[in-house]
């Protein structure tokens, strides 16, 4: 994963090598550029969300992130049930992760319900530099540009970016925040390779990222 602040990228990058398909992933943690913690799950969002009839029958795991921790996911529903469905649990299983970071639990149940085989290996690997180092993400982060398809009724990908500009570390001993500056790198191109299970659950098998990608720049 790639979507964490400046702070611990060196140690996340490292650790989710694995999870990166092929020597993507520059400067920052793990396929994740932000991680939250629990709380209350705040953030404006104007994306396909899981109260949604995407959302299906199965029994999604409860995720509550803290007010200083905010998302706004600009990607809009598209229309059609099988996209917003992936799009709507790929929305999840970013805050999944953010909320084992929070409890400091690389093996949370929530971020293992939407990630299997490769992409979950890597996770585990990126939270536990988190749960190594005490820390966490705070601040703002916004999802956009994403690009979703569908192959036949259980395959699908999907591309989209993240702004981590607002985004930090966080120490929990101390609760220092660790601000940084903008630059190239606070922009992430992710690209994702899901399946459907037999719970209709879209979860991610493979995560590739690119930290400073030039599709993502303002």
């Amino acid at each position: 994963m790639n979507r964490r602040p400046r702070l611990l990228a060196t140690a996340a990058v490292g650790a989710t090598a694995a999870l990166l398909l092929t020597g993507c992933g520059g400067g920052g943690g793990g396929s994740k550029g932000n991680d939250k913690i629990a709380g209350a799950d705040t953030g404006g969002e104007t994306s396909a969300s899981p109260s949604a009839s995407a959302m299906d029958s199965a029994e999604r795991p409860k995720i509550e992130l803290p007010s200083d921790l905010t998302y706004t996911f600009d990607w809009p529903k598209t229309g059609d049930k099988d996209k917003d469905a992936v799009l709507a649990d790929s929305e999840q299983s970013i805050k999944a992760v953010d909320l084992a970071i929070v409890n400091q639990d690389a093996l949370d149940k929530a971020y293992l319900f939407y990630y299997e085989g490769e992409a979950a290996a890597g996770t585990q690997k990126f939270i536990e530099a988190y749960v190594k180092a005490k820390a966490r993400t705070t601040g703002a982060y916004r999802y956009y540009d994403a690009v979703v398809n569908v192959n036949g009724s259980s395959s699908a990908s999907l591309v989209y970016c993240e702004d981590q500009g607002k985004g930090y570390d966080m120490y929990l001993k101390t609760k220092k925040v660790d601000k940084t500056a903008v630059t190239k790198n606070s922009y992430v191109l992710y690209n994702t390779q899901l399946h459907k299970n037999d719970k209709g659950v879209w979860v991610i098998e493979k995560l590739l990222s690119q930290r400073g990608s030039a599709k993502c720049q303002p």
